[in-house]
């Protein structure tokens, strides 16, 4: 078995409210899609038959993952320091040689925000960015080799 996902509470609630819209209003609307397109008659050449059953199978799949992973999370505080990095932090980054940075939110893909992407604490990245300071550099192994990161800021 996977180890439990960390969620914040805010990333909590929405993955909750999502769970709730799609198992009341989600499973209404598409067995009425469902039922329509039964009333036109052949369903072997059906295409709105066959779109709303495969959206159906697709709403099915994320309440199944939902379920999953509300069921096995653990909530975990917000980060209330910006001095190191730790899950659910906003991190800019500058690689060596590089004068571009990069923003990433270091945590689970259930924790996106607009506009930043989201890397995986257990990524090589992510796992080495764990626990840095502003102005430190850190090195992981990358597929094409060693890389190094300087970390220029931390937001919560």
């Amino acid at each position: 078995m996977a180890d439990p996902k960390q969620l914040s509470q805010d990333a909590h609630d929405r993955l909750q409210a999502e769970l709730d819209d799609l198992t009341t209003r989600g499973r209404i609307d598409i067995a009425r899609k469902i039922e329509t397109a039964r009333e036109l008659g052949d369903l072997s050449e059906n295409g709105d038959y066959h779109a709303a059953k495969e959206e159906q199978g697709k709403m099915e799949g994320r309440i199944m993952h939902l379920e999953g992973t509300l069921e096995d999370c653990i909530i975990v505080a917000a980060p209330a320091a910006t001095d190191t990095v730790s899950m659910g932090n906003v991190v800019t980054i500058r690689y060596e040689g590089d004068s571009d940075t990069e923003q990433y939110l270091v945590g689970s893909i259930e924790e996106r925000r607009e506009g930043v992407t989201v890397m995986s604490s257990e990524s090589p990245l992510g796992g080495a960015l764990l626990g840095a300071k502003v102005g430190e550099t850190v090195s992981y192994q990358a597929p094409g080799g060693m890389l190094a990161v300087e970390i220029v800021a931390i937001e919560v």
